[in-house]
């Protein structure tokens, strides 16, 4: 990971399993970026959080609700203040939740709730934090489209390929979040056609069935292997991986 200089990077979700997972090891790097930014809903009750606050002077905690817009730009008047003028190199949406309800049982109340915080939260956290991105990607004009110059990662799962519906363990319940991540995967398309002209690449994640509460214990994956791996593979992300669906190893997902 020495390779790559990140200054400064915004992680949502971070009061727990990936997301937290995701700014320990940033905090942890040999050289890590000047500042992290922790957001989450409650960070006044995050403890894990406000422990590494504590201990680490470049992780500033973030009130954030990605489904509120006001919440939304309340925490990017807190980045863009911190910053000072400079840009947010690297964006990761992780916030999500999951429902496990069977087909049968999915209703449009469900369905709204998990596209509101799944697909429509990251779309307006991002178009939020575009300015700050913008900036990152001017301040690096001669740099390649990198995680350490501009990007946009979006956490999602492999639940949200449709072409793999069939032979996924899940495939008669988590309707509302195959859904909801399969349509943050278009998103995630659209925004890297739009921004790479800007010098911002975008690309979505699948972490894995990972042992977080939402994973549940049986999952097979432990988080600092998905953490871990995903981390190694930020390293190596360019021009060439702008709009892919890749998985924690780095290998592509058909859509």
């Amino acid at each position: 990971m020495a390779k790559l200089l990140i200054r400064s990077v915004l992680v949502t979700g971070s009061s727990r399993g990936i997301g937290l997972e995701l700014v320990k090891t940033f905090l942890n790097k040999r050289n890590p970026p000047g500042h992290v930014f922790a957001a989450c809903r409650s960070p006044e009750t995050a403890q894990e959080l406000k422990s590494l606050a504590s201990k680490h002077s470049n992780l500033v905690t973030v009130r954030m609700d990605v489904t509120d817009k006001a919440s939304i730009e309340a925490a990017y008047d807190v980045v863009k203040e911190t910053l000072k003028g400079h840009g947010l190199n690297l964006l990761i949406n992780n916030a999500g939740i999951a429902i496990y309800h069977p087909v049968e049982e999915t209703t449009a109340e469900d369905m709204m709730r998990l596209y509101k915080t799944n697909t429509v939260g990251p779309m307006l956290v991002t178009q939020a934090f575009a300015p700050l991105l913008k900036k990152a990607a001017q301040e690096n004009p001669n740099e390649i489209m990198s995680c350490s110059k501009a990007a946009v990662i979006h956490i999602s799962s492999g639940l949200g390929s449709i072409e793999r519906v069939s032979i996924e363990l899940f495939k008669d319940v988590l309707m509302e979040y195959r859904c909801s991540k399969a349509a943050l995967n278009m998103l995630t398309r659209c925004q890297a056609e739009t921004y790479k002209t800007d010098g911002i690449i975008a690309v979505t994640f699948a972490p894995g069935w990972v042992q977080t509460d939402m994973g549940g214990a049986k999952a097979p994956l432990k988080l600092h292997e998905s953490v871990g791996g995903m981390m190694e593979v930020f390293e190596t992300l360019t021009e060439i991986h702008n709009g892919m669906f890749l998985n924690w190893q780095g290998l592509a997902i058909p859509w």
